[in-house]
Formats: C-alpha cells, sequence, structure tokens
C-alpha cells in the first residue's frame, strides 16, 4: 500500500465538485408551509413574528398560490378565532361553516394540487386556552378530549383536507382517529401525528399570533418533558401501531437528536417543525446585522433534514423556495 497523503480537500475544491458529492440535500418539495388565517377583512402583520401575517380567506388563497407555484407542496393552517368563539367545549372546533372548513374548501378549489394539512387540536377554541378540554378541578380530560378531536378531524375531512394533524398530545387519540375517518368513509385522509412534542418556551411567538396560551398552568401534563428521549420513541411506536402515516418531531433545532433516533427506529416519514420561537431568533439576529438571515436558514433547514427529516414545516419555506428559483 502506498504511503501517499490523504487529501478529503480535493472533494470541497469548487462549487461544481461540492455540489456533486452533497449528501443531504433542501428544495421546496421537503417543506410544508405554516399559515394563519382570520375571519376579519384585512390582513394583521403578527407582532410577535415579523413577516407572518393572519391572513383573511382571500389573502391566504394569494399567499399559498404563490408559494406553490414556487414548488412547496403543502400548506399547514391555523386559525385565529374571535373571543366570542371560545368556549370551555370548544365546540366552534368542528363547526362545518366555521373558519378553517371554509378556508380548506375555497383552497381546495382555487388550488386542488396543494396538499391542505390542517392542525387538529383545541387550544384555538378553548376558553381555557389548552388543547384539550379542562375539568371543573383543572385537570385536562384526555378520553373527552379524543372524542372531541374526532369531532374536528371528521369536520377537516368533510371540507376537503389531505391530511389532519393532531397536535394535543392525548393518549390514543392517533387510533381513535384512524377509526373515525375510516368509519365515514375517509380512508385515504392521512395522520401526521405530532408524536414527540416538547413542552418548550419555544412557542411564545406562535401563541401571540393566535391568542391561544393557557389561561391557568402549563401543558406539561400532556406535552413531553424536554429531558426526555426514550420517551420519544415510545409515543412513536405507539402512533406508529396506532396508525399514523407520518411522526412529527416539535420544535426542531433543539430536538435533531430525537429526530435523529425516531429516524433510525421507524420507516415512517418524518417531519420536523422550526417553531415560532426558532424563527424569531434568527429574524431577530438577522435584524441586528449580526447573522446573515439567507445563510442562516439554510444551514438550520438543512441540518434538520442532515439529522433525518423527510420535510419540515417553517415559516420560511416560501422565501427558500424563492431562493431556490433563483439559483436554478
Amino acid at each position: 500500500m502506498l504511503n501517499l497523503p490523504i487529501r478529503p480537500r480535493r472533494n470541497r475544491r469548487t462549487a461544481a465538485i461540492r455540489d456533486l458529492v452533497r449528501e443531504t440535500e433542501l428544495t421546496p418539495s421537503h417543506l410544508i408551509y405554516p399559515l394563519f388565517v382570520h375571519a376579519g377583512s384585512e390582513e394583521q402583520p403578527i407582532e410577535s413574528m415579523p413577516g407572518c401575517t393572519r391572513w383573511t380567506v382571500d389573502g391566504l388563497l394569494k399567499e399559498a398560490a404563490e408559494a406553490h407555484a414556487l414548488g412547496v407542496p403543502a400548506v399547514v393552517l391555523f386559525p385565529a378565532i374571535s373571543d366570542r368563539l371560545k368556549t370551555r367545549d370548544a365546540s366552534e372546533a368542528w363547526n362545518a361553516k366555521g373558519l378553517v372548513p371554509r378556508a380548506i374548501r375555497a383552497l381546495k378549489k382555487d388550488l386542488p394540487t396543494l396538499t391542505v394539512i390542517t392542525d387538529v387540536a383545541l387550544d384555538p377554541y378553548n376558553a381555557d386556552g389548552h388543547d384539550g378540554l379542562v375539568s371543573d378541578d383543572g385537570r385536562i380530560l384526555n378520553d373527552e378530549t379524543v372524542e372531541a378531536l374526532c369531532k374536528q378531524a371528521l369536520c377537516h375531512a368533510d371540507a376537503g383536507a389531505d391530511i389532519v394533524s393532531p397536535s394535543d398530545m392525548m393518549d390514543g387519540r392517533v387510533a381513535a382517529l384512524r377509526s373515525a375517518l375510516d368509519a365515514a368513509d375517509y380512508a385515504d385522509v392521512g395522520i401526521l401525528s405530532y408524536t414527540a412534542k416538547y413542552a418548550s418556551a419555544c412557542y411564545g411567538p406562535f401563541r401571540g399570533a393566535l391568542d391561544s396560551a393557557p389561561k391557568f398552568g402549563d401543558k406539561k401534563t400532556y406535552q413531553m418533558d424536554y429531558g426526555n428521549a426514550r420517551e420519544a420513541e415510545r409515543e412513536a411506536a405507539l402512533d406508529e401501531a396506532e396508525g399514523a402515516d407520518m411522526l412529527m418531531v416539535k420544535p426542531a433545532t433543539l430536538y435533531l437528536d430525537i429526530i435523529h433516533r425516531l429516524r433510525t427506529r421507524t420507516t415512517l416519514p418524518i417531519a420536523a417543525y422550526h417553531v415560532s420561537g426558532e424563527y424569531l431568533m434568527i429574524k431577530a439576529a438577522s435584524a441586528s446585522g449580526w447573522l446573515d438571515e439567507k445563510k442562516m436558514v439554510l444551514e438550520t433547514l438543512t441540518g434538520i433534514r442532515r439529522a433525518g427529516a423527510d420535510m419540515i414545516l417553517t415559516y420560511f419555506a416560501k422565501d427558500v423556495a424563492k431562493w431556490h428559483a433563483q439559483k436554478q
């Protein structure tokens, strides 16, 4: 054997060579665009999330169409609900004439090739601000909440949703949703389960966008403890056995190890949610001039893909799609 120097740098010598040997790609086809919608007549800039907007239904159609034309295949909807519609039983969540069903129908009519994903959880509709129904003594009720979530998912499926995405973290909800959808002849509607959703400090800006912060306590009795990793494997095994089509880790950048753990233990597609706090950190640091926003976004999202995510929910989806188009 010749005693020759090893030169890994030869594979980095030019941009063309680096492209040839690149292991991880980030393209618009890997992205899901979260969009906020409200029932008002004017768009509302979101103070807690610079660059994001609460769209009217008409504005939502325009924004989704622009992103889809750039190659983004899917959107996920989050409703800002009027306080007068928030109740302790969260019944507006399954109102067939409500905001989300109207938005779904409009999107599927105007953009039939766009995949429409809906959030299934009660916090936008719940007077208590929790993802589940609350007992008189302040407990989050698991089984009663699951029954409500099934009504909500069926409402979304009736309107034309392609995928429902339970973010509540109640036990047994994936099996219940799959059973309810199948029984109603919605066997083709997919379930993207928030499998490992951690009780994170990164959700504050999102709760500001929807005014959905809990009115008492916190969400630690149902969202996961950020010190736990094995528990995520248990949740993933349960969701897969219950019929989930895709699994999600949330947040993303602080939980790359969780994404990687699940990637090595399941053949299901894995999504990662680059959440509002992670978005705002990049926005704030870039606004100060200390970081280059485009470079930080591309490096961050590529890192999430490298950890094992097949798809990423990110508020930067449209920006990334624009940058990708300019590169072609």
